[in-house]
């Protein structure tokens, strides 16, 4: 199974009961503004727009105030054009200053960009607040098809509901609205049924840095 491209094709509607998305690469669930990354990267003598003081603080109100992982490219850009190599000093500024002041949390890297976290050993009272908020929790079925989308993406829905043995349209639309799942192209078989994969959100959700992150198939087998 392959995902297909051709432009020169026009789109094919999908399923009346498949839900529709924008196609997009698959990229581990990581931003595409690598390419922005790399090329305010390169421009390394730049002069910096903000003292480094001021970008620090302006790096910290960034993270405190994103629910997700932030590329340095996109806090660079909210930033005012600062380079993604001054925005990973300031983040290892504001981690030594953490680490100096014994704070409660920290800026760690994950799902390709960084957010702040709690420390480990705070994980006791974070977990009983999240507990008093009473989460809505994933069923079982979404959980058995978000894992088989993970491991076999990109995956059109007919393979999906073989593996599953019933109809997952109405989950893949619940999965896709809570962003852990997307479209990420058109297969290159009759009809172009729609490509599925994992998101951001979804390596941000269970703590993943990449794909490569996921237990082995081999290790969730039972003894």
């Amino acid at each position: 199974m392959s995902e297909g491209r051709d432009n020169e094709e026009p789109p094919v509607d999908a399923p009346a009961d498949e839900p529709e998305a924008p196609t997009e690469e698959i990229s581990e669930g990581v931003e595409a503004d690598g390419d922005a990354e790399a090329s305010a990267d390169a421009d390394r003598d730049a002069p910096p727009t903000l003292p480094d003081e001021e970008l620090d603080r302006v790096v910290e109100a960034l993270l405190f105030a994103s629910p997700d992982a932030l590329t340095a490219a996109r806090i660079g850009e909210a930033a005012g054009g600062v380079s993604p190599r001054l925005v990973r000093r300031a983040i290892d500024r504001l981690r030594a200053s953490y680490a100096r002041e014994l704070r409660s949390f920290d800026v760690i890297e994950i799902a390709g960009g960084f957010k702040l976290y709690s420390r480990p050993e705070y994980q006791e009272y974070v977990a009983r607040l999240e507990r008093m908020r009473a989460p809505e929790k994933l069923s079982p079925s979404a959980l058995e098809t978000l894992a088989i989308v993970a491991y076999r993406q990109p995956i059109i829905r007919a393979d999906l509901d073989a593996v599953r043995g019933v109809q997952s349209g109405a989950i893949l639309k619940s999965l896709m609205d809570r962003k852990l799942i997307r479209v990420v192209g058109r297969a290159d078989q009759p009809g172009r049924p729609l490509l599925y994969g994992t998101t951001k959100k979804f390596l941000d959700h269970f703590g993943l840095a990449s794909l490569k992150d996921l237990p082995r198939v081999e290790d969730l087998k039972a003894p």
